[in-house]
């Protein structure tokens, strides 16, 4: 590792790696040399196990650096990494985003430095000018006010702050100043964002307003929602905006309505069903993806199976399945069990049948035009998400008109 250089390790989630780059910013600008800063995740228990085998092997590999741990991990189980030898420093997720916090950093500083999160009442965000050279993102809102019984997530981001409109716009338009062709809005319930700011705006007010005032802004994506609280105003953006990306990711968990309730879950399965009807008749080319749990403690398997049919019922395509895992300190975490064999055969039935609902994508995509935004000289991502890859090399960031040819492997070929 260059001694010069901080070295950034981040796991976890896409909020996750932007507030690793904000990090790297605030840590350049204070000088901070020789250290690891490991951003962890604390979404499943394996995931907090991860995140420790991690900072074990980074400690062997750099012996010398000074190894501070923040992350999600790090603000809901503060004591478990100060009990780690290899640890030096354990940051709060409010902490770590605060530029004093790296322009103080001594061989005197407090070892453990967790304030309560809840306590928190702003997400000022840190402006980052986006990641590579094709697809920026922007975190108009952290924390969440819900109390999912599966989810320790609230209690490492706090309850629900958002950015005034005015300063994502302001960012929004300097990332277009930048060349950036593609803006994500990213959080951790973004469809809540608006109702701690005057006047209670919703996240369909930030999106037209968005797309009004920045007019140079090629393309606009949103990263996952929560289908229930979609309101009219993001409805009519999604019917009317042709920049704004055809592609929803959802947080659905389960297709059973006994399961979502005991989630504690504000939909049901008709809900879901209902929403991506009504979405895919306003926006024929709409694709979605969605979050789904296997094997949550007291799951039949009738249960099971109607999450298998939600797949097919609100036609979705990318999948992200999660095998259950008990979080300590949440209420799932007390309710009985299933075997980590059910579990796992579960996982992978739902897994293969994503794999089949992106086969059929892709299929679909081929012998059409595509508008591609590039990622590398070989690969990009059509409106809709899914991978191509060009025969030949192209300019990277740039928005390009392709015709499909094939597909192979999981992504299309042009």
């Amino acid at each position: 590792m260059d001694s010069k250089v901080p070295q950034i390790v981040t796991l976890g989630c896409r909020l996750n790696a932007y507030e690793s780059e904000a990090m790297r910013e605030m840590a350049d600008a204070a000088g901070v040399s020789d250290a690891v800063i490991v951003n962890t995740c604390a979404v499943t228990t394996e995931a907090v196990r991860k995140s420790q085998k991690e900072i074990r092997r980074l400690r062997r590999d750099n012996p010398s650096a000074r190894v501070i741990v923040t992350g999600c991990a790090a603000q809901t189980e503060p004591e478990r990494f100060a009990a780690m030898d290899e640890v030096d420093l354990v940051l709060g997720n409010t902490e770590k985003m605060a530029p004093d916090t790296w322009f103080n950093l001594t061989p005197d500083t407090e070892r453990v430095q967790v304030d309560d999160i809840m306590s928190v009442r702003e997400t000022a965000g840190h402006l980052i000018d986006g990641f590579g050279r094709h697809r920026a993102y922007v975190q108009v809102q952290n924390g969440c006010d819900h109390r999912c019984t599966f989810c320790i997530i609230p209690f490492g981001r706090g309850n629900s702050r958002s950015v005034p409109a005015g300063a994502v716009v302001d960012q929004i338009k300097r990332l277009v100043d930048r060349g950036f062709n593609e803006v994500v809005l990213t959080g951790v319930d973004l469809t809540s964002w608006g109702a701690d700011l005057p006047g209670t705006p919703q996240l369909g007010d930030l999106v037209r307003r968005i797309l009004r005032l920045v007019p140079d802004l090629p393309r606009l994506r949103i990263s996952s929602i929560d289908s229930i609280e979609v309101d009219p105003a993001l409805m009519e953006a999604i019917a009317t905006e042709p920049r704004l990306m055809p592609h929803l990711h959802l947080s659905l968990q389960a297709g059973d309505d006994m399961i979502l309730k005991r989630m504690k879950r504000r939909h049901l399965r008709d809900d879901a069903i209902r929403f991506c009807e009504e979405a895919r008749t306003l926006r024929p080319d709409l694709t979605f993806g969605a979050d789904i749990i296997a094997g949550f403690p007291t799951e039949t398997d009738a249960m099971f199976e109607n999450s298998l049919r939600l797949v097919e019922d609100c036609h979705l395509t990318w999948l992200h399945v999660f095998p259950y895992s008990p979080r300590p300190g949440t209420p799932a975490a007390r309710m009985p069990q299933l075997s980590g064999m059910v579990i796992k055969a579960r996982a992978a039935k739902l897994r293969a049948l994503g794999d089949t609902a992106v086969q059929t994508h892709l299929s679909q995509a081929v012998g059409k035009t595509h508008e591609v935004l590039t990622e590398g000289p070989h690969v990009g991502r059509t409106e809709q998400f899914a991978e191509v890859q060009f025969t030949k090399p192209q300019p990277e960031g740039a928005i390009i008109k392709t015709f499909v040819t094939g597909h192979t492997g999981g992504h299309l070929l042009a």
